[in-house]
């Protein structure tokens, strides 16, 4: 190959490497909260699709807190829709709090506007607190990256597991274990979480 044509080919793959290293420290926000952290930023006000605002301090319940960040737009969020259902019903019943987040603040004006969210959440039957995470500023106190990305706080309001409602984000027919539904029930019994992080698949918070 002549060294024309390897310019050629180089300098584009190189442009398109750049790129995706600028997405990538974008999205980035540091370190995640470590296991046995607190609720960050427990008093920062949000506004549900309901209109009502409301702290995470208020949304925990006698049992403790599911916090998850989704979206209304990621092909891995609306593949996961039916378990997210289930497990929010799940916590609720439970006397866990449940809190879903949207931290899509480059997405306002379209697919994850607040306009969107309440249409969003209508159609899911949501019964839960669904709210705009407004500049990502609890997405960035996390350490949030992905849609759907789950943490778990205890009734003592301590994080006891991070990470995917199960083993199989993009398959719900090869799911071999729920690992939030088995951190759940393993808070719920007094018991140490046996699988304590796990790693989330889904779609980058989009940040702006």
């Amino acid at each position: 190959m002549n060294r024309i044509l390897m310019k050629g080919l180089v300098l584009p793959a190189l442009g398109f490497l750049s790129f995706s290293a600028m997405h990538t420290r974008r999205d980035a926000t540091g370190q995640s909260l470590p296991i046995g952290a607190p609720i960050p930023k427990a008093d920062v006000r949000v506004k549900d699709v309901s209109g009502k605002e409301l702290n995470l301090q208020e949304a925990r319940q006698s049992n403790g807190l599911l916090v998850m960040f989704t979206c209304n737009t990621c092909p891995y969020v609306i593949r996961n829709q039916s378990r997210t259902n289930e497990i929010c019903k799940y916590a609720q019943s439970n006397k866990v709090g449940v809190v879903l987040l949207n931290a899509n603040e480059g997405d306002r004006t379209g697919g994850n506007s607040f306009a969107e969210m309440q249409s969003y959440a209508r159609s899911q039957g949501y019964q839960w607190v669904y709210a705009v995470d407004e500049k990502s500023v609890l997405a960035d106190a996390f350490g949030a990256s992905r849609t759907p990305e789950c943490y778990l706080f205890d009734k003592a309001g301590k994080l006891v597991y991070h990470g995917a409602i199960d083993d199989s984000p993009g398959d719900a027919g090869q799911v071999k274990r729920h690992h939030l539904k088995a951190a759940i029930d393993e808070t719920l019994q007094g018991k140490e979480v046996s699988v304590k992080e796990t790693r989330s698949v889904g779609c980058s918070i989009n940040r702006g």
